[in-house]
């Protein structure tokens, strides 16, 4: 029997990188090096890695470079979305639905991702419930993460997932990963928009997501947000 395709993925690569500067004034945070390798490159990687064979990355703050940089990858097969403004995470994947299928991937392309016993995509494809859900977060231990110091995003037990709201602290912060359905986007705005925006919707006055479940990530997680975050995932990847 053929074992059926993996779903395409997106890596969110459009915006400015402000966090970043001064390295992103002339440079797409994505093309910025973790350890010698680009970080758009380590999201794809990780992506073929996992069977996936085609992928969706959007594009505007030097979008040029960006896309001369994926010109020449061979894998996988790269679709561009470019954005003539920024449409943040929720806007930029509705843009780009047309090129995707009913179920796929997104990917923050900040983060770095490393599996742990089994690849973390394959472990989501097969924790996804349809009936039950619009989309299926990875999250990760807030006091395992490299490169993050912040409260955490949310409480999750047995993958039901709940936002931190007026907790001081949270024990899981979202990775950047996750498995979702276009039905998710029934009730998009459209335009610029927060993906918070979709997973909100219906959100019960405790926090809880009905429609939004979690996986916990049992790798590690290498959050590439700014600077420091940048030194921190240097400094683990040479001790790993």
């Amino acid at each position: 029997m053929t074992k059926p395709a993996m779903p395409k993925a997106m890596v969110l690569a459009a915006g400015l990188g402000t966090r970043m500067r001064p390295l992103t004034e002339h440079l797409p945070k994505p093309l910025i090096q973790v350890a010698g390798v680009p970080l758009i490159d380590r999201a794809l990687d990780w992506l073929t890695a996992a069977g996936i064979e085609e992928a969706v990355v959007n594009s505007h703050h030097h979008a040029e470079k960006l896309e001369a940089h994926l010109a020449a990858r061979q894998s996988p097969r790269i679709l561009l979305s470019p954005e003539t403004e920024v449409l943040e995470t929720g806007g930029g994947i509705f843009h780009a639905l047309p090129l995707l299928g009913d179920l796929f991937f997104v990917v923050n392309s900040d983060v770095i991702c490393i599996d742990g016993p089994s690849p973390a995509l394959h472990r989501l494809l097969a924790a996804w419930d349809d009936s039950a859900m619009d989309a299926l977060l990875l999250v990760h231990p807030v006091e395992q993460a490299v490169g993050y110091h912040e409260q955490g995003d949310f409480f999750v037990e047995n993958g039901h997932i709940r936002r931190r709201l007026d907790h001081p602290r949270a024990p899981f912060v979202f990775t950047g990963v996750q498995l979702m359905h276009r039905r998710l986007f029934r009730h998009a705005p459209g335009g610029k928009f927060s993906l918070n925006v979709l997973y909100n919707h219906g959100m019960q006055s405790n926090g809880t997501l009905p429609r939004i479940r979690a996986l916990a990530h049992d790798g590690a997680w290498l959050h590439v947000g700014d600077p420091q975050g940048l030194r921190e995932a240097e400094a683990w990847l040479a001790q790993h």
